[in-house]
């Protein structure tokens, strides 16, 4: 299927303008995600209708804590990533391409499948996900349109380093988005994601301009992004340029992929950044990948009741009613909540 978002130049060159790596390929080659290819001057996108996992999660497991809490969410993937995280936690399909000499899996599947499914399994919502939904844009984008007109909320699960003119295209569609923001140093997004920080910073903004529900998720890597100044500054732009109400996720590390050589983030490092952003003002600061500690809650950021008690990613109770606090009357940041 030919791709969308890219210009033709000469000698059949084309410039993919998807992500904002913005590749320049040459004829029979693919860009940085592996997944999109210049044939004779024409860039095809490989994954259209290709999905390589598919699962009914709690849309906790996102993590997505603001929109409609402990339903189901029906989440899809297609292989390829246009990051290179050495510390990926899904690299057996995001990183399969350029792993594994071009190669590309998935089930035949059309967006009407994806839709169908997700009605039968009392989805509210469908969550694009596991590997970075950017690379399989064409196909989130037919799904997701479908999805609207069923009444079913989109989730984009992404490192947020999809172009401007992406973004403004799958925007009337897209409701929510988990975006990472991995670090907030540039050497780190260079070194370790082969990307760059700033890209994502004007994503992030650019969602919150186009009212999406964003909600950011750092995981947290022993001497590597867990500098306390660091955080500050990362908890700072959240609450300054995203607003008070984004909810910050913030993320324990586990040895994977090419990062074996770290340990497990100590649970005090979570907890001490999540007091970081609290401070900052943020309203919500989760904890994760901790199970049993009170960092999962949502708490009412006016009268400090607990509102919604999770354990993991399941919902123990939820005390919200109609989108209010019912001990303050206090709204509450979210949708369908």
């Amino acid at each position: 299927m030919e791709a969308f978002l890219y210009e033709k130049l000469e000698d059949q060159k084309v410039r993919c303008n998807l992500c904002c790596h913005r590749c320049l390929i040459m004829d029979g080659k693919r860009g940085i995600c592996h997944v999109r290819e210049n044939r004779s001057g024409r860039l095809d996108t490989l994954v259209f209708g290709k999905i390589v996992a598919r699962s009914v999660d709690p849309i906790e497991k996102k993590p997505i804590f603001h929109l409609a809490p402990g339903s189901l969410s029906y989440s899809i993937a297609a292989c390829g990533c246009n990051f290179k995280c050495r510390f990926c936690q899904n690299a057996d399909i995001a990183q399969m391409p350029s792993d594994q000499k071009g190669m590309i899996v998935g089930q035949a599947c059309l967006p009407e499948d994806i839709i169908d499914d997700a009605i039968i399994n009392g989805c509210k919502s469908i969550a694009y996900t596991y590997t970075e939904p950017t690379v399989f844009f064409e196909f989130a984008y037919e799904t997701a349109k479908l999805a609207k007109k069923k009444g079913i909320k989109n989730i984009f699960v992404t490192n947020g380093y999809m172009t401007p003119e992406a973004l403004e295209m799958i925007s009337p569609y897209l409701d929510a988005a988990n975006v990472d923001l991995k670090a907030f140093s540039n050497d780190f997004y260079q070194n370790y994601c082969q990307a760059k920080l700033e890209p994502v910073k004007a994503t992030l903004k650019q969602m919150k301009a186009l009212g999406i529900l964003v909600e950011v998720t750092t995981l947290l890597i022993p001497g590597l992004n867990d500098d306390p100044d660091e955080l500050k500054q990362l908890a700072a732009f959240i609450a300054e340029d995203l607003g008070v109400e984004t909810p910050w996720h913030i993320s324990r590390f586990h040895p994977t992929y090419k990062m074996t050589d770290r340990s497990i983030t100590p649970v005090n490092a979570i907890l001490q950044a999540r007091k970081t952003g609290l401070e900052a003002g943020l309203r919500y600061v989760y904890s994760g990948n901790i199970h049993g500690e009170s960092g999962e809650d949502t708490v009412c950021y006016h009268c400090g009741n607990i509102l919604i008690k999770r354990h993991g990613y399941h919902i123990l109770d939820n005390r919200i009613t109609d989108g209010y606090c019912p001990f303050c009357r206090t709204p509450i940041d979210g949708i369908d909540l």
